[in-house]
């Protein structure tokens, strides 16, 4: 079972154009909405540490992996079935992974997921192949 459901851990919510970062709890589920600018924030992931406000860089970075539908979850020891999740921190290495999504005919989402930008993991192979 999940480390987080027993903790009671707090979701991560983002305002990636206010560079604004706030927690909430599981409880209620409600619409979350950004105070300085009322647009709707981004379910982050229980894990998400957010960079200064004033680090553009960084919050560029965390724009990426938002948009690309991935979320700063499970660490290692989490207990979840789900293996733990590589998420680049520069945007060097965004750059990278968008490379090797164009060269590879990837989707971004899985290039930006991977350690290696170049190199399949086997979390990779198994989505790939059907069931």
């Amino acid at each position: 079972m999940c480390y987080h459901a027993f903790n009671g851990a707090f979701r991560h919510y983002v305002c990636v154009a206010c560079r604004l970062a706030f927690k909430g709890s599981t409880w209620p589920i409600r619409k979350r909405v950004c105070p300085g600018c009322r647009q709707p924030l981004v379910f982050a992931g229980y894990d998400f540490a957010a960079p200064r406000r004033r680090d553009t860089r960084a919050w560029s970075v965390v724009a990426t992996v938002l948009a690309e539908g991935l979320t700063y979850d499970h660490r290692p020891g989490c207990g979840c079935t789900r293996l733990p999740s590589y998420r680049p921190r520069t945007r060097a290495q965004v750059r990278v992974r968008r490379r090797a999504a164009e060269r590879l005919g990837l989707p971004l989402s899985v290039t930006l997921a991977r350690r290696d930008a170049f190199t399949p993991e086997t979390r990779d192979e198994r989505r790939s192949t059907p069931s």
